[in-house]
């Protein structure tokens, strides 16, 4: 690093589940493709643009791996979605604890199996919520202790405790994610260990417990009075447990911070070790975003990398309707247009944005497996020839198709704080530069 120069620090601003297929209505174009969306077409004029996979094509990821990735870390890594929602959502989850994500459901019992007849949370009102989930708390079978702690509406953390012989993360979900399919039975996964085929029969044990509970329970008998539907199942799905890892600080020499609102990504910058600062989303996705990228060009003062995001894309698609997808787009195109300026003018700051994956807005899958346009801007970016950021557009770009923990490296790079390949200044080899090394000391000294 040159003496005195101010070193680059990096916004990135990832727009979830902006990715989307072609629709006929739009001219055989993707919503992003369709929208009208100049402030985010004129920042793929001023920088250098490509298509990105947290992954590999064609794997629809969710976004906690994604994220996960994008954040420079290996799928090796990646501790489970359980105790990263625990972290977000402030619920105590101890080391030696397996975490999994847990809601309530309603259920029908057809030839001897539960069928999920409502793919949504069922909605219930805060005291029947509590009444439910106190009804299920606690349990404890073949030496595993379940605790059950609700955090908003049917959604909770289980989690479960025991010794090691007896509690282990390699079992299957039981949330089918689709109405009218059977919960899957609890097994083992192939090659899974002995505590985790006793826990995979633990929590069958917990399940038909709950089922057994929530069917007989008084706020179950009052809602079939009003003629509602009954919440009378627990579906449990991703679990996972907590593991020592390198802190986002350590693994790249930035001081993060993730900007977002929700669950998963204030839980995963915990984890990571990152500063988080947590929103609330209104009806109004544009303004939101002009507001976190604020919060980010106040935060450069103390920050290095700063992750911006949004998930109103995401949640649009969610509603299986192309127009609603594109009616939020064009609000974000406002939202950056509103905010971006102070950011982008600064020579020190690296700008990026991307998403996470794609998430398509018709059709049966949850989120799919195509790419996503990336932008970087700044001070020696290559400007290439895009001028449109969407999927086609940047499949042109200078950036390629970078990958996985790729994206991290495009930045470091782009900050100039990239390792030359080959240099050895730590006994442990970092990918940024210059890394903290311990100085050469003269004898005596």
């Amino acid at each position: 690093m040159e003496h005195g120069r101010v070193p680059r620090r990096c916004v990135l601003v990832v727009l979830d589940g902006l990715g989307d297929r072609a629709y006929a209505r739009f001219g055989h174009k993707t919503p992003l493709a369709a929208a009208k969306t100049p402030h985010l077409d004129r920042l793929a004029a001023l920088g250098c643009n490509g298509l990105y996979h947290a992954g590999i094509l064609g794997q629809p990821l969710p976004s906690e791996n994604a994220h996960f990735a994008m954040f420079g870390y290996e799928p090796c890594e990646f501790p489970g979605r359980g105790p990263l929602e625990a972290l977000g959502a402030g619920i105590p989850v101890a080391p030696d604890e397996v975490a999994a994500l847990a809601h309530l459901c309603s259920v029908r019992e057809r030839d001897g199996c539960l069928y999920m007849f409502c793919d949504k949370p069922a909605r219930v009102s805060d005291d029947e919520g509590r009444a439910l989930f106190a009804a299920v708390a606690e349990f404890e079978s073949r030496g595993v202790r379940f605790r059950l702690v609700r955090y908003k509406g049917c959604f909770g953390i289980l989690a479960l405790a025991g010794p090691p012989e007896l509690v282990g993360t390699l079992f299957t979900d039981t949330n089918p994610m689709v109405d009218d399919l059977p919960i899957p039975e609890v097994l083992p996964l192939r090659g899974a260990d002995a505590a985790s085929v006793n826990t995979a029969a633990a929590v069958k044990d917990y399940l038909l417990h709950a089922n057994a509970v929530l069917s007989g329970h008084p706020v179950n008998r009052e809602r079939e009075r009003r003629g509602l539907d009954p919440v009378n199942a627990l579906v449990t799905q991703r679990p996972g447990r907590l593991a020592p890892i390198e802190s986002f600080t350590e693994r790249h020499g930035l001081r993060g911070l993730t900007i977002a609102s929700g669950i998963i990504c204030p839980g995963l910058g915990r984890y990571l070790g990152m500063d988080v600062h947590l929103c609330r989303d209104t009806d109004d996705p544009g303004a939101d975003l002009a507001a976190r990228l604020a919060v980010a060009r106040t935060a450069l003062a103390d920050h290095d990398f700063i992750h911006v995001h949004t998930k109103a894309p995401d949640e649009a698609a969610h509603t299986k309707s192309p127009e609603k997808k594109l009616a939020v787009i064009e609000a974000l195109d406002r939202g950056i247009g509103q905010a971006i300026g102070p950011i982008l003018d600064d020579e020190n700051v690296i700008l990026a944005v991307t998403a996470d994956h794609s998430t398509p807005s018709a059709g049966p899958l949850i989120h799919s497996g195509e790419p996503v346009p990336l932008v970087v801007c700044g001070q020696g970016a290559r400007r290439d020839a895009v001028a449109s950021f969407d999927e086609i557009s940047a499949a042109g770009g200078a950036l390629g198709h970078p990958r996985g923990t790729e994206l991290l490296r495009v930045l470091l790079n782009a900050m100039d704080r990239a390792r030359l390949e080959g240099i050895r200044e730590t006994p442990v080899v970092r990918e940024f530069w210059p890394s903290p090394c311990r100085p050469f000391r003269l004898r005596g000294s």
